[in-house]
């Protein structure tokens, strides 16, 4: 190669001649906008946003996926653990232990309430169902970023799937609750069949809770953290561990009513209701109203049972309540809770049925909605 310097050309392999300097062709561009390019052959936006109708059916599609990925999870969940799954069980009998022992005795919450060591553990594993469905949801979208990154699914199917995890577990913890009000001397009803929409609706509830608090937790991590709080604050507000209407009277019916009609106290109490004879037939306003029953249910605190002298209240023949009556003399010593069914009704079982058929779907259909509108941000920034 000779340096005459002028600038050389490339003419063939390992020379390098003198001549024209080489200048490569502009790009093309295409004359019309990207957009409609795109458009005309086909291609899509990755991670667009589909339509509301075509997220449903994509959610539909990959159905024995999430119900796959949820019951894996649920397995895997103690595996690490000696006692295996039966942590599922064992955690929420401990906790009921507890509130029995705090309430149920220490502070008497089970004033009006027969049969309360099954009354109890029905509310602690209902309120423990829509409990985790919301902390997980708060937490699933953080947790799974790289999978979000990773893949391209209906982000949805992750809080779903999580929810589904907290079903079987209540579900399992059913496996313990019938036997227990078996041997409590609840019996075996028609209404034991209430339990399939009631839990239903419950499920309907916190698929909607789930997916608000994914959206928000994945763009707030302080969802997260407050998000416990508030509902240990609703555990205690909710009826879990003492009946509604057995608040003192300084509470106004209106405050009762809010209490009774959030959404963990409505399934709690159709729960009761499906499960529990004693709870359906001593609730308000189950018996004609009478002043003097209703009063001295109010102004007895000392225990369980109630002496009524010279007064006898009609025998409901045909229920085991009645078999526990005892009368000495001219007097009838009578379980103080059925005094409640002759007070009035501040919350009736259709009151129940419509707040809980309201709070599933309204939740439900809110929270599908208000998670899809930021389908295409998720796993982004």
């Amino acid at each position: 190669m000779e340096n005459s310097g002028r600038r050389g050309q490339l003419s063939a392999p390992g020379r390098l001649e003198s001549g024209a300097v080489v200048v490569p062709e502009a790009p093309r561009v295409p004359d019309q906008p990207l957009g409609e390019l795109a458009a005309q052959h086909g291609l899509k936006l990755s991670g667009a946003r589909p339509s509301l109708s075509a997220y449903l059916a994509m959610l539909w599609q990959r159905r024995h996926f999430i119900i796959g990925y949820a019951t894996a999870r649920n397995v895997s969940m103690y595996t690490e653990a000696k006692l295996g799954q039966l942590w599922q069980v064992l955690t929420p009998l401990l906790n009921a232990g507890v509130y029995y022992l705090i309430f149920g005795i220490l502070f008497e919450a089970s004033r009006g309430v027969q049969h309360y060591p099954a009354f109890l553990l029905a509310g602690v594993f209902v309120f423990a169902f829509t409990e985790r469905s919301i902390v997980t949801g708060s937490n699933v979208m953080r947790a799974n970023l790289q999978l979000i990154r990773a893949l391209y699914f209906p982000r949805a199917a992750l809080p779903l799937a999580y929810v589904i995890v907290e079903l079987q577990q209540m579900l399992v913890g059913f496996i313990v609750l019938i036997p227990v009000m078996l041997v409590s001397g609840e019996p075996l009803t028609v209404y034991w069949f209430l339990l399939l929409p009631v839990v239903l609706l419950q499920t309907a509830f916190n698929i909607g809770a789930a997916l608000i608090v994914a959206r928000l937790g994945g763009s707030l991590a302080d969802v997260s953290e407050l998000i416990p709080f508030i509902l240990r604050i609703t555990r205690y507000f909710c009826g879990v561990m003492y009946m509604v209407t057995t608040l003192p009277a300084a509470v106004p019916n209106w405050g009762i009513k809010l209490l009774s009609l959030n959404p963990p106290a409505v399934y709690i109490s159709l729960v009761r209701v499906a499960l529990m004879t004693t709870y359906r037939q001593n609730s308000p306003g189950n018996q004609p109203y009478s002043a003097a029953y209703c009063s001295l249910f109010h102004k007895d605190t000392g225990g369980s049972s109630v002496v009524l002298g010279g007064r006898y209240l009609p025998l409901r023949t045909g229920t085991k309540v009645v078999d526990g009556y005892t009368v000495i003399g001219h007097h009838q010593v009578v379980p103080n809770a059925i005094l409640q069914a002759y007070c009035h009704a501040v919350i009736t079982n259709n009151d129940l049925w419509l707040a809980a058929v309201g709070w599933g779907l309204g939740f439900f259909v809110l929270g599908v909605i208000f998670f899809w509108q930021a389908e295409s941000k998720y796993g982004r920034g």
